[in-house]
């Protein structure tokens, strides 16, 4: 089914996704005080404190499982982990058990419409419409919830840059509010998976089937404000895989397969599972009530069935391992096992703040920061996080990559986050007096 979710106290529209544009780590990371001495010992010792957080919430069976993973430069990942597959599970987790990492797709996609500009395909600032002639001539709601009649002419095109920056006006339907939001739904623009199994309470919406229907029925909409005006979290991630196929002339998946995965060694990134790689897909929960209940069980996931269409925003399961070969790509200037997979001026673009200029982030999540290329940009530091908990950070000056791994919903039902960069800012700063 299409992203929905609990009301109450469990997941609402804007919490299921409000995690996967929640801190990235940024900042905090990259004021940390380490050496590389710090991931050449025995991690489990060295980070004491993020050992006692997986023990906090495995331990005490809030969560199943809990991987945080570590690395330096070029350096093999290291972790800091325990748990199994599911509750009642005797399937140990590790580097390579795969976690739907949801939003943590966007930075990957951000990064192949960084490679098309790197090949003179696409410019930044190039207007989508020469793309996708559907979005010229585009309307603006007078107001975001209000009737669809009532618009105004964009004054500016949608750009690239509004695509990567979640400035381009576009709406959600995780987001979006009123009868905009109910066009959505009727029209099956939507943003992602959670079940095949319906989820009491909410019927599922039919998704439209293939990047090319879905994109169409989206250019048909009016936009919830002027291109480049605001910072709203939206559908655009997944539109530029749209953007990607047309402009690189190969289907977006096996664009990223042929441009990104391959290169960088990711074999066990998907959007749809292989049945071979069933036993060691984790299953996803939903906390109701402070129970966990699965959601999605990792042996009969809808991540196995071929999914209607390919979300560039939303749509990838991967492995802490392989997740961790794209982040050590970008720490090290776009090159990974000798091969130059992007441009170091590329990686360098693409992890910083390329918001256009005027952009008004003040009522937003990320007030007061930067965007880069599908991710949360802050000084040197670059990443995202998803819907069910995980979050993914990079300093591109120190070569540092940090992610943690998860499966519940909402992802701020706990304060894992918070909870992780405190406690990674503890031990590093300990190893730094000791």
């Amino acid at each position: 089914m299409a992203f929905r979710s609990f009301e109450s106290a469990t997941l609402s529209r804007r919490s299921l996704f409000r995690g996967g544009a929640y801190l990235a780590a940024g900042g905090a990371l990259a004021s940390m005080p380490l050496g590389r001495a710090l991931l050449a010992h025995d991690v489990g010792s060295q980070w004491p404190s993020v050992a006692a957080l997986v023990d906090e919430y495995v331990g005490t069976g809030k969560l199943p499982n809990m991987i945080a993973s570590f690395g330096w430069g070029d350096q093999d990942p290291h972790s800091v982990g325990r748990g199994t597959l599911a509750f009642g599970d005797s399937t140990e987790v590790g580097l390579d058990s795969l976690y739907r990492i949801y939003s943590q797709s966007k930075p990957i996609t951000g990064m192949a419409t960084m490679m098309l500009i790197e090949d003179g395909v696409l410019t930044l600032d190039q207007p989508v419409a020469d793309v996708i002639p559907a979005f010229a001539d585009m309307r603006v709601l007078k107001q975001a919830d209000g009737p669809l009649d009532e618009t105004v002419p964009a004054d500016r095109p949608i750009t690239i840059r509004h695509l990567l920056t979640h400035t381009a006006g576009l709406g959600y339907d995780i987001t979006s509010k009123g009868p905009l939001l109910k066009q959505y739904q009727e029209l099956g623009i939507t943003s992602g998976q959670v079940s095949r199994f319906p989820i009491p309470g909410f019927p599922p919406v039919q998704s439209a089937v293939g990047l090319e229907d879905w994109t169409e029925r989206l250019a048909s909409l009016p936009l919830i404000a002027q291109p480049g005006a605001i910072w709203s979290y939206s559908a655009s991630i997944d539109l530029l895989g749209r953007v990607i196929e047309l402009a690189s002339g190969t289907p977006f998946d096996t664009f990223l397969q042929e441009r990104m995965f391959d290169p960088c060694g990711m074999d066990s990134t998907f959007f749809q599972v292989p049945e071979s790689e069933t036993g060691r897909l984790t299953t996803n929960y939903g906390i109701l009530a402070g129970n966990p209940l699965p959601l999605d069980m990792g042996r009969s996931s809808i991540y196995l069935d071929e999914p209607p269409l390919i979300w560039g925003g939303s749509g990838l399961v991967s492995s802490p391992r392989d997740y961790d070969r794209f982040q050590t790509m970008l720490v090290n200037g776009g090159m990974i096992n000798g091969k130059q997979v992007m441009s170091e001026e590329t990686v360098r673009i693409g992890t910083s703040n390329i918001l256009p200029e005027g952009a008004d982030l003040s009522k937003s999540w990320v007030a007061g920061q930067g965007m880069g290329a599908g991710g949360r940009s802050v000084g040197t530091t670059y990443g995202w996080g998803g819907a069910a908990g995980t979050l993914s950070s990079i300093d591109v000056a120190s070569g540092l990559r940090a992610g943690l791994y998860v499966q519940y919903m909402p992802p701020e039902f706990y304060p894992i986050r918070d909870a992780f960069i405190a406690a990674v800012l503890k031990d590093a700063q300990a190893a730094a007096g000791a």
